[in-house]
């Protein structure tokens, strides 16, 4: 996967300005396939180049109007076929994850305690954004068109919820742990 194709489907749900595409991404795509407004407009410029967007101005352009985006025919076709193909879930990185092997391998349990409560603060975080999310844009029912985009939706809720439900655990345990500690 590739921005090429994250960017695809956004002008392929809706032609956009650059700004506007860098809007779309920090409010909606970006959840999911997160990039810099430097690596889209640098994008942008990829596609264009080779067939797969183009740019287009007003009749009368002014200086400084900016340019729309949208997809071509040749766009629409590595979309399709890209979308067919299969790819293999990329492993996770989660430097949580190591550092809470490291405190296990150290004994030093309590200090990572503040990292763990850190994340949960940021998964509860996005999390009660995606539900505001899912409140606003997705009321029951929803229409057949917005189904996929409210799965997609779905899981990062589920995610987000995962992340909350194991930072309370790790958080829970390490209390555990120092009290046992305490005791000793």
């Amino acid at each position: 996967m590739s921005l090429q194709f994250a960017i695809l489907t956004a002008l392929t749900e809706r032609a956009s300005t650059g700004i506007e595409l860098t809007r779309r991404f920090d409010r909606a795509f970006g959840y999911f396939w997160p990039a810099t407004h430097q690596q889209i407009y640098r994008e942008l410029d990829k596609l264009k180049t080779s067939g797969l967007a183009e740019a287009s101005t007003p009749d009368r352009p002014e200086r400084g109007q900016p340019k729309r985006f949208s997809i071509t025919p040749a766009g629409r076709r590595a979309l399709g076929e890209w979308l067919g193909g299969i790819d293999d879930p990329a492993p996770e990185r989660m430097a949580i994850a190591v550092r809470v092997r490291a405190a296990a391998a150290l004994g030093e349990t309590g200090s990572v305690r503040g990292v763990i409560a850190h994340h949960l603060a940021a998964h509860e975080a996005m999390l009660a954004n995606y539900r505001e999310i899912d409140a606003r844009d997705f009321a029951a029912p929803v229409a057949d068109a917005d189904v996929l985009r409210h799965l997609v939706l779905k899981a990062g809720l589920r995610t987000e919820q995962a992340w909350v439900d194991w930072c309370r655990e790790a958080l829970d345990v390490l209390d555990r742990l120092t009290s046992s500690a305490d005791r000793t």
